[in-house]
């Protein structure tokens, strides 16, 4: 499988997207500036102001191709699909679940565990690279009380509670994130997580990558025959993939913090390429977003060995192979999730 390497991401503000034959033809300026087979593709995510003609989207409908829509800075706006089959005995057992509380805890539990210990490694593994004593000493003690929370979310039954301390443990994190950006101008300071919209590049970048990984989890949940807008730690709100925010919660320290770090750290994005808008948005000019786009289809190219399935994966396969497990368990072949936890 590589669900990871066909997908058309369209950045160029103004261009239209229109059948050509059995392919996608990208317009810019009335000119094809390229032109890809549609059987070549698993999805096509457009930022911003992009058109779409009707018989393309018809095409990618039949076709299984999924079309997304997101803002200029990567908020996912919607998805345009064809019909999903599915498999009506998963979905009933994943509504369910979804409406029994003590069991939407249990895999919600699972998902928050999965987020937790991989933020204890982000924070370790930077704690082990740096040479200041007094930045180790506060990503030691971080991940110190992330491990605190790991031990008492084990024996947490409540589904509140759990939601709790996911949101407790994050803010320790972010509260640190600061000491893991090595920025000595000060360009990309971070003094805590804002989103809706990001006030900073530092949040840009995580919000946009953020809104990648959630497409991606959107996919990953259709493909596996559920329903992506029923979640356990995400409760239905319309129009949000809640599962798929389950499903990426123990996958952004891996696929999305990681690279934001590695992004600024190797200079790879810079200062000037943010802008703030009248509405107090910062948002990345295109060349950036190119960037972090290409950076993140490379970062899911990588490849680890899985935990659980003890085989080598690619990091793009992560998420499929998490929605596959999460509807094994739901068929009852396994007792409980097993979180992706990074070693």
């Amino acid at each position: 499988m590589k669900q990871h390497l066909n997908t058309l991401f369209v950045t160029t503000q103004g261009a239209y997207l229109k059948k050509d034959g059995e392919a996608v033809a990208v317009r810019i300026d009335k000119k094809t500036a390229l032109r890809v087979p549609l059987n070549n593709l698993g999805s096509i995510v457009c930022f911003g102001r992009i058109s779409c003609s009707t018989p393309l989207l018809g095409a990618c409908a039949e076709r299984g191709v999924a079309v997304s829509l997101m803002t200029e800075y990567g908020r996912f706006l919607a998805a345009v699909n064809g019909f999903t089959p599915g498999n009506v005995l998963l979905r009933r057992e994943q509504y369910r679940r979804a409406d029994d509380l003590d069991a939407s805890a249990n895999i919600a539990r699972a998902c928050v565990i999965g987020k937790l210990a991989n933020y204890r490694t982000v924070l370790r593994r930077a704690a082990r690279e740096h040479r200041q004593p007094q930045v180790v000493e506060a990503l030691t003690r971080a991940a110190g009380r992330i491990d605190q929370g790991l031990q008492e979310l084990a024996r947490e039954t409540s589904l509140d509670r759990v939601r709790g301390m996911e949101g407790e443990n994050s803010a320790t994190y972010f509260g640190v994130f600061d000491h893991l950006i090595g920025d000595p101008a000060g360009q990309f300071r971070f003094s805590g997580r804002n989103r809706r919209p990001p006030l900073d590049p530092v949040n840009a970048l995580l919000s946009f990558l953020y809104s990648m990984l959630a497409n991606d989890a959107r996919a990953a949940c259709e493909a596996a025959g559920l329903d992506a807008a029923v979640g356990f730690l995400h409760r239905d709100r319309p129009g949000r993939p809640s599962l798929a925010l389950d499903l990426m919660e123990e996958l952004r320290p891996v696929l999305a913090d990681r690279l934001v770090l590695s992004l600024i750290n190797r200079q790879q994005v810079k200062a000037k390429d943010f802008t703030t808008s009248e509405s107090g948005a910062v948002v990345m000019n295109d060349k950036a977003r190119k960037t972090v786009l290409a950076a993140y289809q490379k970062r899911k190219q990588e490849t680890l060995r899985h935990p659980f399935l003890d085989e080598t994966i690619t990091l793009g396969l992560l998420v499929h192979i998490q929605a596959r497990l999460l509807a094994r368990l739901l068929r009852g072949d396994l007792d409980a999730y097993p979180p992706f936890v990074w070693k």
